[in-house]
């Protein structure tokens, strides 16, 4: 075989496996990592995608950055809780007025989903145990209980509980024990 056999071979084999892995991404949503010493058809493995699987949000720098195949509302309901992802607790803020100098649980919460029109008005938490469809939803969960609120969106929890950035509005990659929590849900999400 001489050389330039050898480098058409060769090709073809490349354009094979990027057809394979172009097609396992479509399928999964998975990307397939190119093994060290090249590409081999026996040693690639699948690995996580690097915009998270599908339907989870991802945390960047603090910020969450929607799944693509979300729905438009859930979309928002991120971009909002986004917007005040760095305010200080303040108990009450949020409940006054949409844009406030801080905000506490149910004000997050409130905040957030305004941005998907699920709300008019800002909720205590108390009401939140009445709000929406009951149980969990697909997209987007709200616990609340008489004192606390927060809510899953797309995998993350929305929370003002602290961390190491302090108290306030904040994404958290790690869920709470929701036991002593009502889930509901807006309908269809």
């Amino acid at each position: 075989m001489t050389t330039a056999h050898r480098a058409a071979r060769f090709a073809a084999v490349c354009t094979f496996l990027t057809a394979l892995a172009l097609a396992t991404v479509c399928a999964t949503g998975k990307a397939w990592a190119q093994p060290r010493g090249g590409i081999s058809a026996v040693s690639a493995e699948p690995s996580p995608s690097p915009t998270g699987p599908i339907g989870a949000a991802r945390l960047v720098g603090g910020r969450a950055i929607a799944p693509l195949d979300a729905p438009a509302a859930v979309k928002q309901v991120i971009a909002a809780a986004n917007r005040i992802r760095t305010k200080p607790y303040l108990w009450g803020g949020g409940h006054g007025r949409w844009w406030d100098r801080g905000y506490d649980c149910s004000g997050a919460v409130s905040y957030a989903l305004r941005g998907g029109d699920f709300l008019d008005s800002p909720l205590p938490s108390g009401p939140m145990e009445r709000w929406g469809s009951p149980g969990p939803g697909r997209w987007i969960t709200v616990y609340a209980n008489p004192s606390h609120a927060y809510a899953v969106i797309a995998g993350l929890r929305w929370d003002t509980s602290g961390n190491s950035r302090g108290t306030g509005p904040r994404w958290h990659a790690d869920m709470a024990d929701s036991s002593r929590f009502v889930a509901r849900h807006p309908p269809g999400y």
